[in-house]
């Protein structure tokens, strides 16, 4: 694999942010430990009842993964921004959209593979049955890159304001809603033993969508940032 192909090139960006996430340890660490306070706080808010959580495990699950990963966005292109990288990304001869691509891959790394891994840990302390575990895995690998997939092109609408933490919240939630609904729907479903084929094809639909347009959208309203 050539440095000088979109390929290379994508490679590149991907292990320098890993890297760099690394050596931070702030992106690794603070979303899993707002995921995990959250979904671990909410039987000790509400109520301890099995029945109670396994009706409301779900939803938890999900919203608190959606919360995770929007806490985690504004750092996607800031550090770029601050430093000039992005701007070289801008005027590099290779494609845009596979760079921002590869960048957000490396969120999904740093961000939504840790979510993966405690989450049935935490589906255990919500009473979630054990047969519907495996539909929860699958919903979030289906849907957590597309939140981080949508949530790049508010982060690159955004990239320029000082303050637009806020905004970003109000670009990027309503995209989330269809996401979060056909997951924690799914996870519902399969614990009361209902087919989730529909929902997890939703799913599916919404990540390969996503995979072919966000790139490109992120880039242009990069562009459109910096110019």
């Amino acid at each position: 694999m050539s440095a000088g192909s979109p390929l290379g090139a994508a490679m590149a960006v991907l292990q320098r942010d890993l890297l760099l996430a690394i050596r931070t340890r702030r992106e690794l660490v603070n979303p899993i430990l707002f995921f995990v306070l959250v979904v671990s706080l909410f039987p000790l808010g509400v109520s301890p009842e099995q029945s109670l959580l396994r009706a409301l495990g779900p939803g938890v699950l999900w919203v608190a993964a959606l919360l995770a990963t929007l806490l985690s966005l504004d750092g996607l292109f800031r550090s770029d921004f601050e430093d000039g990288s992005l701007e070289q990304m801008l005027i590099s001869p290779q494609p845009l959209g596979m760079l921002v691509l590869a960048k957000i891959l490396a969120h999904w790394l740093v961000t939504g593979l840790p979510l993966l891994l405690v989450t049935p840990l935490l589906a255990t302390l919500l009473a979630l049955p054990d047969h519907a575990l495996p539909v929860l895995l699958t919903t979030l690998v289906l849907g957590t890159p597309v939140l981080s997939l949508v949530g790049a092109i508010g982060v690159a609408l955004t990239v320029g304001l000082r303050r637009g933490g806020a905004l970003l919240s109000l670009l990027v939630l309503p995209l989330y809603v269809p996401v979060l609904i056909f997951g924690s729907n799914a996870v519902s479903s399969a614990a009361a033993e209902i087919p989730v084929t529909g929902q997890l094809y939703m799913l599916g639909a919404m990540l390969a969508l996503a995979l072919t347009l966000a790139p490109i959208a992120a880039a242009a309203a990069l562009r459109i940032s910096l110019h």
